[in-house]
């Protein structure tokens, strides 16, 4: 198994911190993991993305040139990140924020509307998590609770009153992913 996600967004849309989620979740799996983050030069609003790769077998090189997979959380790396995926790989972007135009593609691509589910659960700050959640639940590359697991390990002490919305974000996503897998949805 080799996964290559790469994770985009702006900066202050939780992208560092749900790559660092899912690498966590790798190590606690027994995976081999690379974590790569890119910033642009702003603090918030700028483009923020992460690639993370999950391998059973060493890695040999940390850089996700060729995702297999694609979480999307704004129109800007869509447009720039979607024709990077791998034939044989998927999208699941932000449909709260992304307008896909129609887009033809060769390979599975997910609406998930990441910002709608957050503020329902009464905090847009987990939306990246929801798309982590649909990705895990569909591909079963991590089991979904060993992210909420290494929700511990990422949030800061001060940040763990969090993890219970973070909770449920991951399942809210994991519970589209399903659905996208069984074909409904």
């Amino acid at each position: 198994m080799l996964e290559e996600v790469l994770i985009a967004g702006f900066g202050g849309q939780g992208i560092m911190s749900t790559g660092q989620l899912l690498a966590y979740a790798g190590m606690q799996e027994q995976k081999h993991v690379a974590w790569i983050p890119s910033y642009g030069p702003e603090m918030r609003g700028g483009t923020a993305n992460c690639g993370i790769t999950l391998s059973d077998t060493p890695i040999s090189s940390p850089l996700v040139t060729e995702p297999t997979c694609l979480l999307a959380m704004n129109q800007p790396s869509f447009e720039k990140y979607a024709p990077m995926v791998v034939p044989g790989g998927i999208i699941f972007y932000n449909s709260s924020l992304i307008n896909t135009g129609g887009i033809s593609v060769p390979y599975p691509i997910f609406a998930i509307p990441a910002n709608a589910i957050a503020e329902e659960l009464g905090n847009v700050r987990v939306a990246c998590n929801v798309l982590l959640g649909a990705y895990l639940g569909y591909s079963k590359v991590i089991p979904v609770d060993a992210a909420v697991r290494a929700l511990e390990k990422v949030l800061p002490p001060h940040r763990h009153k969090l993890i219970p919305v973070n909770q449920k974000a991951l399942e809210k996503g994991a519970a589209l992913g399903r659905e996208y897998r069984k074909g409904g949805a």
